[in-house]
């Protein structure tokens, strides 16, 4: 278990769950598919608030959300609820209302997916240590395969450079106050490039996230291959 001092940034982290998982397909959110027994969300949300220097966590749901198990606590940390909104970014600011009076506009506060139920917890730490003493930043991991650009019939075009480039995970961490007026811009603009916590900070704060090394484990499930993925490496770890 790591230990926490007085010195060490703790945050509270939103987790948006309101999404209705067209691409997964089945018949309930991709976030209640079973693993082991349980909805991924709760292995999400057990690996989040069993991380020492996590406050508690956030969850956003659907109005309609039926599936949801009501715990109050994991871990002894809290777990709130909130209703979401149709996109991602309603669904985040959303979260960002509803969290404790306590946290102050210029407290860092953690958006994770809920279909990452993998995240590792040294990757957390990382992000609280590197991301925490400036404007914020992300889980990412560099691009190793080769990237090809396709033209409208799925034909190669050419052969594109990888260097420099990362694939964005979650957490990614922002000032409350900061986050919350970049996605309120980027909804005022119709923005749909806005795909992320951290394009929103990019394009509407002005900013340049630290980019902090994540884990390939820590995989977004979003097919039913995704989820057997998610389901082997859990059971691994649990096995060791």
């Amino acid at each position: 278990m790591l230990m926490v001092t007085d010195l060490e940034l703790c945050a509270w982290c939103v987790v948006p769950a309101a999404g209705r998982s067209r691409r997964f397909g089945g018949a309930i959110p991709k976030q209640y598919a079973l693993i082991a027994g349980q909805p991924m969300l709760w292995h999400t949300l057990e690996r989040l608030t069993g991380h020492p220097r996590i406050l508690g966590v956030l969850v956003v749901l659907a109005p309609d959300d039926h599936e949801w198990p009501v715990p109050t606590q994991i871990h002894d940390k809290p777990v709130c609820t909130v209703s979401g909104g149709a996109e991602r970014s309603d669904s985040v600011r959303a979260g960002l209302d509803a969290l404790p009076a306590e946290v102050a506009a210029e407290d860092f506060v953690l958006v994770h997916d809920a279909a990452r139920p993998c995240v590792v917890s040294l990757a957390i730490t990382r992000l609280l240590d590197c991301a925490g003493v400036g404007d914020g930043g992300l889980l990412a991991i560099p691009l190793h395969d080769t990237l090809k650009r396709a033209d409208a019939e799925d034909r190669v075009l050419r052969t594109e450079s990888r260097a420099g480039l990362w694939l964005a995970q979650t957490p990614q961490m922002f000032r409350r106050g900061a986050l919350s007026e970049a996605l309120a811009l980027a909804q005022a603009q119709g923005d749909a490039e806005i795909t992320d916590e951290a394009s929103a900070m990019e394009r509407y704060a002005g900013i340049h996230p630290r980019i902090v090394a994540g884990h390939s484990s820590n995989l977004k499930v979003t097919t039913a291959t995704d989820l057997l993925i998610a389901a082997a490496i859990l059971t691994g770890e649990s096995s060791q």
